[in-house]
């Protein structure tokens, strides 16, 4: 006895059973049941595995989401402050506004393992400031002109901190911030993709759009008469 095939999609059943051609051209109804059907199969295709894709990065920003909106629910963590000094070439520090920038932010990464971009190098007659900020990090070098002598400090938050940071984009890098443009590319397609599904199962349609349109008019609702 031969094993039965597999069913058929649930999609690809209601579109055939429904004649569903919402996408038809002009060409017969054979024809047009067949591209609805390849279609729906590659809209669905495409909003399962856009939606496995971006699982962690719609996970990360909506757990993130909560921790940013209430702080107070989290620990934030023990804020660890360092107070430094140390010494850099005088000759470094040159006259005017010749000042050898790289070696001394160089000098300062490798003297104390800073972390974070460079954010700020400000030069003034007296000293120069170096500053330094990431995720839940920052970290601001006083450097006398004069001397070579520097006075840094330190600030290092927790991990709730940096996930808030990285949440928005705050002293995360241009890579990261590529990262979030293309996750709100990903869940607007995951999105779009699974509207355009919903008009593919028939018996499904209607109350999906009505729900749609509720959420919709909800959301708008609560702008208009909650946000001051």
């Amino acid at each position: 006895m031969s094993r039965s095939s597999p069913p058929a999609s649930n999609i690809a059943d209601e579109t055939r059973e429904n004649n569903a051609t919402p996408f038809a051209g002009t060409r017969g109804p054979g024809v047009a049941r067949a591209l609805n059907l390849k279609f729906a199969r590659l809209v669905r295709w495409l909003h399962i595995y856009m939606s496995m894709l971006g699982l962690a990065i719609v996970l990360f920003f909506s757990v993130t989401g909560i921790t940013l909106n209430h702080p107070g629910w989290f620990e934030t963590g023990v804020e660890r402050r360092r107070e430094l000094e140390g010494d850099v070439d005088p000759r470094l520090l040159g006259s005017g506004e010749s000042v050898s920038r790289l070696e001394i932010v160089e000098h300062l990464r490798r003297a104390h393992a800073l972390r974070g971009a460079l954010v700020e190098f400000r030069v003034d007659d007296a000293e120069c400031v170096a500053a330094f900020k990431g995720p839940g990090y920052a970290a601001d070098a006083f450097i006398d002109r004069a001397t070579g002598h520097y006075t840094l400090a330190e600030t290092s938050h927790g991990w709730v901190a940096i996930v808030n940071d990285l949440h928005k984009g705050r002293d995360a890098g241009p890579v990261w911030s590529a990262v979030i443009d293309g996750s709100a590319v990903l869940m607007a397609a995951i999105s779009l993709s699974g509207l355009l599904l919903i008009f593919y199962l028939k018996l499904r349609r209607r109350p999906g759009l009505v729900v749609a349109l509720v959420g919709t008019i909800l959301a708008i609702g609560l702008y208009l008469l909650g946000v001051p």
